[in-house]
């Protein structure tokens, strides 16, 4: 299919634009703990995070290549262009509604559920690919799952090693950890969530023929990495609050832990190739480390409101994808 390069900056256009949301609607997934336990103050927290950000986007692409081809072939496609645009401005909407009601959801969720509803409606059933979609949904399942008993057992294994240690001293060393937890997290969210964003854009690129294959250019890292780090600059501050101060109060010791504990579990996931939720990974976390403190600490009706975000985003998305192609195109 001829695609017009107008037609083309406009998709690309609209995947920074994503990433750029992304950026700042999960930036409180790196820095709300450390703000919260003021081991950051809020300004330096958010140039830390967009560096981090920054470098973490540069350094991977095979999160990148699931998301451009797991979903659906986009050589395959002979409407792709049309189902990028769909997916992405039905990511854009939900990744802003959740982020006005001070919501901490997935832009992951956000993405790969639009993009599979616009392949469907788009392009049909028979191009939907269904054992990718089904192997990353399962990804974003489990992913928050191992966080939170990673993070419980994290904050057990802490409290049995400083049990005879002053509170006051103990977090007087964490509140400063903080900092390398903050700047690991922001890394790690990097590595995996710029590459949705480089991700959609190769997928484009691939569908409207100015690629051969999933490949990343250079110039679409650099790209979707800036559109991040900037993003990220702006900061996200309803859902930090909702992070770092209403699921339990965080002290440096949980921050610590709960930081360090998502960072693995999205590091993992990078290495493995697999697109996960960042805000899942450490908003699990937090609830895994609260737990471990004293289960009651832990206000579980803003979590179930959060968990309910979590499991309607997909078909929400998928949804609104679905119709946006239909009155678009």
């Amino acid at each position: 299919m001829e695609t017009t390069m107008l037609v083309l900056g406009i998709v690309i256009f609209l995947a920074l634009a994503f990433d750029f949301i992304n950026g700042f609607h999960d930036t409180a997934n790196a820095i709300a703990t450390s703000v919260s336990t003021r081991a950051l103050k809020p300004r330096t927290a958010i140039l830390l995070a967009a560096s981090m950000n920054f470098i973490g986007a540069m350094m991977f692409t095979g999160v990148a290549k699931t998301i451009g081809g797991s979903i659906a072939d986009p050589a395959d496609l002979d409407n792709g262009i049309q189902v990028v645009i769909a997916t992405l401005l039905s990511a854009i909407i939900w990744n802003l509604v959740t982020w006005w009601f001070g919501l901490p959801s997935s832009s992951s969720h956000a993405l790969i559920g639009a993009l599979a509803g616009a392949v469907f409606v788009g392009a049909g059933n028979d191009k939907l690919n269904y054992s990718g979609f089904t192997d990353i949904v399962l990804a974003l399942i489990l992913s928050p799952i191992i966080a939170f008993v990673v993070g419980y057992s994290v904050m057990q294994l802490l409290k049995l090693i400083f049990a005879r240690r002053s509170p006051h001293t103990v977090n007087k060393g964490f509140r400063t950890m903080q900092i390398f937890t903050a700047a690991l997290q922001s890394f790690t969210h990097g590595t995996n969530d710029a590459q949705k964003a480089m991700g959609i854009i190769t997928f484009a690129l691939v569908t409207s023929g100015k690629l051969q294959e999933m490949e990343v250019p250079l110039w679409v890292k650099i790209s979707a990495a800036t559109a991040m780090a900037l993003g990220t600059s702006v900061g996200g501050w309803k859902i930090i609050k909702t992070m770092g101060t209403k699921i339990f109060k965080i002290e440096p010791i949980n921050g610590f832990a709960a930081d360090f504990s998502a960072a693995s579990v999205i590091f993992t996931a990078t290495l493995l190739h697999l697109p996960i939720s960042t805000t899942h990974a450490i908003t699990s976390a937090i609830l895994g480390v609260g737990s471990a403190k004293r289960f009651s600490a832990v206000k579980w009706s803003l979590a179930g409101r959060i968990v309910v975000t979590w499991f309607i985003t997909i078909p929400i998305t998928a949804v609104l994808a679905g119709l946006i192609f239909k009155l678009l195109f």
